[in-house]
Parts: C-alpha cells; structure tokens; sequence
C-alpha cells in the first residue's frame, strides 16, 4: 500500500486562539508517527484567522522535536514570500537538528492575498521565470560548495534537503517534471487539473539526481468517524470555511452544523462540492471503496491527507480510524 501522510493547516477553533492549535499539533504529530504514517507537513499562510502555520519553520522544528521518526516538513514554503537564502539556511538549520527527517516543498503563490502579499516582500510584481529561478538557486544552496563560491548557506550546504514542487495547475506538473523533482498536488481544495497535472508529470519526467523516476503525491480530505452522520457533522466545519473564504470573510474554524450543506444556496453548495471533491467522508466501511478508488485512478505514489475538525477529539478519532483503513486496504492489495 502507498504511503500516506499528513497535511496540518493548524486550524484555530472558534473558541481558541493560536496558542490552542498549536498544541493540538504537538499533540497529534506523535499520534500520526504511531499510527504508521509518513510524513507530516505543515503550510504557509498568512493573515487566515483560522491557520496558525504562518512561521512554518518555526513549528516544523517544533514537531520534528515533539516526534523521532516521522518525516517533517513544508507543504509548503511560499517562495515568493521569502529570499531563497534565507529558505535555504531555515531548513539548513532544520534538517543539521534533525537529520534525514526535513522535507522542503515550494510553493509559487504568496498564501494570502494581495495586501499581506505587499506587507511580506513590498512588491507583488514578480516576473513569470522568478518561481523557477529561484527553486534552482535553493537546490544549488543545498549542493556541495564550489571552490570560491561567493554566497553559501550556512547550515544547508551539502545538506541536500529534499526539495518538492506543490501545484493546483500544470505550471507546477511542469516544472517538476523538468527538474525532476517529486511533485506535490494540491487536489484537497483544488482537484481541477489535477489528472492533467498527474499526466503531464509523468510524461515528462526527466529523472535527475534528486530522483530516478516520477513520484507523485496528492491531497485528500479526509473526515472519518464512527458513523456516517457523525462524519459528515464535523466536515461541516471545512465547508464553513471554504465558503467565508469564497465570500471574502476568512474566519477561525466554526463548530459543525448539522445538516449545513443542504442549506446551502445552489452556487455555494455547488462550490463546496467541486472544493471538496477529492474527500473521504464517512464511516471506515463505507469510505475504504472510494479511498482504493481514487488511489487507482490517480495512481498516487502517496497520500497526503488532512482534517480540520473544529473538535480535536475528532480529528483524533478520524486519525485512528484512517490508520484502520489504510491496513485493510494494505491487506486487501495483491501479493
């Protein structure tokens, strides 16, 4: 069975702060190395009330210090946002503490809008070749050092930090194919292209020294419970958000409503539906067929999987039972 792994977006309750969910990540990273899972990445955003990873770095040290096998990382850094110095020696500095567990995957979006974009770099005027440029300026800042090179990153060179390309189109398919980098597709929120994406990775993949042959890994919400009624319940709280957000009204995680989607307007349930179409909702039995499902018809090297429960336990509770299903389906596969 293919790996799967966590995406943590850190969601803050309603009746929380940052300071709660941060603790509840420190808390469920251990849980997911237990449970078997593979990596547990963390992403960028800025100026969300309801995510409190906007110092990615900062809480990936955090759970890479809380755990000691699971692999860590961003997904993603948002590369705009930063010089790629300065990525370079933050996961530099992460992977010198944490050797052979750090991951590093690059986004080209700023992760916020216009405005906090502006507060971030000053410009929002990039040039289209930038993203690129500035991804093989940071895999040369891994590299060994070269006699009398002028710029280094001290701690990351020689590091050779695994660098991953994220995307929601096929800019991002493109250019990882063309480095030959893993790629890492945003289907959790953005599942439209995501088969072309898949497709013309693929395709084009140039293996390289980083990697022999494609690797791909793609989102999916994932909302288990012991019943269906009680999974669809606390994924109710993910289709709040999605809808604040599509009103322009950001908000900390709501608690879930029963029955919310149906009353939905037409437009609004229809955006929740396609948002949310690459989803596990159910209970274990009931979601095992559509998870093999979609694993076959992405051909997935690997599951990234999240949840942002407005009830903690739940999102516990939803880990658990994943891990139950990820066994059977390990269990099921031919030998």
């Amino acid at each position: 069975m293919i790996p799967f792994s966590i995406l943590d977006l850190a969601p803050i309750p309603a009746d929380g702060d940052a300071a709660v969910a941060l603790r509840n990540t420190l808390d469920l990273a251990p849980l997911a190395e237990a449970l078997g899972f593979h990596r547990y990445w963390l992403a960028e955003h800025h100026n969300m009330p309801g995510i409190a990873s906007a110092a990615t770095a900062v809480v990936i040290g955090q759970v890479a210090a809380a755990t000691s096998r699971i692999r860590v990382g961003a997904g993603g850094i948002m590369l705009p946002n930063h010089a790629p110095l300065v990525v370079a020696e933050q996961f530099g500095t992460l992977d010198a503490l944490f050797p052979g567990r750090i991951d590093l995957g690059l986004g080209r979006a700023p992760g916020t809008d216009q405005t906090t974009a502006r507060a971030l770099r000053r410009s929002t005027n990039g040039h289209p070749d930038q993203f690129p440029r500035e991804v093989a300026e940071i895999l040369g800042l891994f590299d060994d050092a070269e006699p009398g090179q002028a710029v280094r990153a001290i701690p990351g060179e020689g590091r050779h930090v695994p660098v991953w390309i994220l995307g929601s189109s096929l800019f991002g398919a493109q250019l990882a194919a063309t480095l030959g980098l893993p790629y890492a597709f945003a289907s959790h929120f953005a599942p439209g292209e995501l088969m072309p994406a898949l497709r013309h990775y693929r395709e084009h993949f140039r293996p390289s020294a980083y990697l022999e042959r494609s690797y791909a890994m793609v989102g999916y919400n994932v909302y288990l419970a012991d019943t269906d009624e009680e999974a669809r319940f606390h994924a109710s709280s993910m289709e709040q958000g999605f809808v604040s957000l599509r009103r322009g009204r950001p908000e900390p995680i709501q608690p879930p409503i029963e029955g919310y989607r149906e009353r939905l307007g037409r437009l609004e349930r229809a955006v929740v539906e396609q948002t949310m179409a690459c989803s596990a909702i159910g209970s274990p039995r009931s979601v095992e067929a559509s998870l093999r499902g979609f694993i076959t018809q992405t051909g997935a090297d690997e599951l990234m999987i999240t949840n942002s429960s407005f009830d903690h336990g739940a999102r516990r509770r939803s880990l658990e039972l994943t891990a139950e299903v990820r066994e059977r389906l390990a269990g099921s596969e031919p030998r």
